[in-house]
Parts: structure tokens; sequence; C-alpha cells
């Protein structure tokens, strides 16, 4: 049992509410298919690079994408959280990132602008030379 994978109790609050279609094609094994998407989403590793023992990874995708459509998994995630009276935490591990440099800003510390607004200002053309010096005195 992999540290990604399913426990028993939670694998036996999960399987009756999995969609069940008895016609068509066999489906792969459900809980072994659920672990592989579980590893995908906790390891956050592409898909491609899903482990062999979980089955073969576009079925494991192609689930994931139909059961999201379907909304089958806001269901389980009721589900668990009723058989657990309620009692579930959930962190999320994003990070974000800043330059090096951040971490070391001292607080309190003013952010100088290092631009003059009078020579911002100023017009960048030469327009009024331009005109002093035509030919044609149209200007």
């Amino acid at each position: 049992m992999s540290r990604y994978d399913l426990t028993d109790f939670e694998w036996r609050v999960i399987e009756p509410l999995l969609p069940n279609k008895p016609r068509g094609v066999p489906r792969v094994d459900d809980r072994r298919v659920l672990n592989g998407i579980f590893w995908v989403l906790r390891s956050g590793a592409p898909w491609r690079d899903l482990p062999e023992r979980y089955g073969p990874r576009t079925t494991c995708y192609n689930r994931f994408v139909r059961w999201r459509k379907a909304g089958e998994w806001d269901r389980l995630m009721d589900a668990i959280t009723a058989a657990h009276d309620g009692d579930i935490q959930m962190i999320d591990s994003t990070s974000v990132r800043a330059h090096q440099q951040a971490a070391t800003a001292k607080r309190g510390v003013q952010i100088t602008v290092s631009v003059d607004h009078a020579a911002a200002s100023r017009p960048r053309s030469t327009s009024s030379w331009t005109r002093r010096g035509s030919r044609s005195g149209s200007a």
C-alpha cells in the first residue's frame, strides 16, 4: 500500500457511491484507478509519470475528467465528510515564490521613485526647433 492509497475505511465509504454502469466493457478495478488518480493529484506529477501499478494512465485520466464533469468528486467529498462527522480539515499547500531579494526588505522603508517628474513632463520632440528651421515657411 502506497502512502497515497485509500485506506480500507475510506474505500468502504466511497465504494457504494461510485457510479455503476453494468453495460459495455467491464471497468478496471475502481480502487486501483482511484489510487492512481490520487497519486497524480497528491504528488503533482504529470499523468505520463503514473506508475504502472495503477493501470493505464489514460484510464485514470479519462475517469478523472468524466467524473469531474459529472460532479462525482463533489458527491464523494460530501460522503467522506459525513463519514468523519464533518471533522475534516484541509490545508492548501500552494507555495508562492518571491524574488530572493524580497526576503531582505526592511520594514517601514519607503520606496523612492528615481524619476524627476519635471524632466518627465518636458516634451521629447524637437517640433519647435524644426519649425524655425523649416524651408517651406508654412510652419
